[in-house]
């Protein structure tokens, strides 16, 4: 073999092993920030031999069960209380790996430009599921709307609504649901996600909105068997870079705040 066909044949068989080093793994995220996030953080981890194929699913619910199930190996949509009753609740083995941004909740309407327009015995919406349901009936506390029974913890229920001097009506609807809740209620609880992703602001348009604290940070999750692999920590590396902040602040103006 000359050297120029030697060269040439190293040459492609360093390009293949370059190849095959790259790792992919499926991510699962939901509609909106998380996503537009995501995508921000795939070329990034591509230079660090990660290759992310994101899938987007359009409820809280699928996204923990088809990583448990094996059909991704992360996700990034969720916070720690709601990670965690999903795990009492269904057994699901899956770790916490990193912290990602925080989405402040806010409570929205079309009918009324502030919260002390709404009338007594108004209809407002929260989420059905109890993490963000509960999230958001400690916001209405944290406001004075209504109190709730001692240490509930992080998960009250509408049942735990001890006071409610302005006799609101609260009914339940699954998250994604709403923004189109709007129309028929008086004002509805929103995760930033489907609030964004239905065309409101959240930095400007919410007419209660929650202190960035607390344990809702949102985090990358992978099954508890991945945890240590090395291309978690390049995830959470290239999640938590430089460019992925700047784009956040840029972008979400306040709606979305780095965790890290």
């Amino acid at each position: 073999m000359s050297i120029r066909m030697f060269g040439l044949a190293l040459a492609a068989s360093l390009l293949l092993a370059g190849t095959a080093a790259a790792e992919k793994i499926k991510i699962g995220v939901t509609p909106g920030p998380h996503a537009q996030i995501l995508e921000v953080v795939k070329p990034i981890a591509a230079k660090k031999g990660l290759d992310l194929d994101i899938l987007e699913f359009s409820d809280y619910v699928v996204p923990n069960a088809a990583l448990d199930a094996g059909e991704l190996q992360a996700n990034s949509f969720q916070n720690l209380p709601y990670l965690d009753n999903q795990k009492a609740d269904r057994g699901y083995k899956i770790d916490p790996v990193g912290l990602t941004v925080n989405f402040p909740l806010g409570i929205y309407s079309k009918k009324y430009k502030s919260w002390g327009e709404l009338p007594a015995g108004s209809t407002i919406a929260i989420q059905n599921d109890p993490t963000n349901g509960g999230r958001s009936l400690l916001l209405l506390q944290d406001k004075g709307a209504i109190k709730l029974k001692p240490n509930v913890g992080y998960k009250p229920t509408v049942a735990d609504i001890v006071e409610n001097p302005r006799k609101f009506k609260i009914v339940e609807v699954e998250a994604a649901q709403t923004p189109r809740t709007l129309d028929d209620v008086a004002a509805a609880a929103i995760n930033t996600n489907y609030a964004s992703q239905a065309g409101l602001d959240p930095a400007k348009d919410a007419i209660l909105r929650e202190d960035p604290k607390g344990p809702y940070v949102n985090l990358l999750a992978v099954r508890a068997a991945d945890k240590d692999k090395p291309w978690v920590k390049v995830l959470v590396e290239s999640y938590q870079s430089p460019e992925v902040k700047e784009f956040v602040l840029a972008t979400f103006k306040g709606a979305v705040l780095p965790a890290w």
